[in-house]
Parts: C-alpha cells; structure tokens; sequence
C-alpha cells in the first residue's frame, strides 16, 4: 500500500485522461480547417470513452485514498471537492454526445433528402 494516491500509476493516468487527451483532441478540432465525419465520429467516441475511464478512475482513486494514511487525498478524492472532479467527465461526455449526435443527424438528413430524390411520388 503506498502512501498517497498521488504516486500511483492510476492517478497520472487519470491526469493523462482528464487532461492531456482532451486538450489534444479539442487542438486538433480548432486546428483543423476540414475534417472528415469519420474523424469526428471518432473524436466524439473518443471523448465518451475518455468520460467513462474518468469516472473509472476517479472512483478507483477515491477507494484507494480512503486505505492510506495521507489526509491530502482525502481531501481531494474523498471530500466535497471530489464533486469538482466529476465535472470534467461530464463535459467531456456531453461534448463527445454532441459530436456524435451532429454526425447522424447530418446523416439522417442527407439520407432524407436523397430518399425524397429517389422516390418523388412518396
């Protein structure tokens, strides 16, 4: 057992999830002046996925810094403020949802209207 959750493997995974990928993925969007649906299908599973390791971790941090004896993790992952914590998977999940909702919405819409093309008298 070690003596604080912020020297675990889990912890810098977790800043790896909650920060680094994110901003990378969300560069990339601002960056780029065409992009595929396909790149931004991906992104926004990417973005729900990244939620759902978040909140893996999150919670395995909180169980992990209940056993140690430090009281700072406590403070963090155990207190009101691990609430703080839990809003950085929410947006990314909301915005990944989004993405994901934007492309098949503009895939239903094109299919639609090229339904309309290919069968006038419906």
């Amino acid at each position: 057992m070690s003596l604080s959750v912020f020297v675990e493997l889990r912890f810098w995974l977790l800043v790896a999830f909650s920060l680094v990928l994110p901003t990378g993925i969300y560069g990339l969007l601002l960056a780029t002046q065409s992009i595929s649906r396909m790149a931004v299908l991906g992104f926004g599973i990417a973005l729900v996925l990244i939620a759902g390791v978040d909140l893996y971790l999150l919670q395995s941090l909180a169980t992990v810094a209940k056993n140690t004896p430090s009281l700072a993790d406590d403070a963090v992952f155990i207190s009101e403020l691990s609430l703080a914590l839990y809003i950085l998977p929410v947006v990314f999940g909301g915005i990944g949802v989004n993405l994901i909702s934007h492309v098949l919405l503009r895939h239903l819409t094109e299919a639609e209207k090229r339904f309309d093309r290919e069968h006038p008298d419906a």
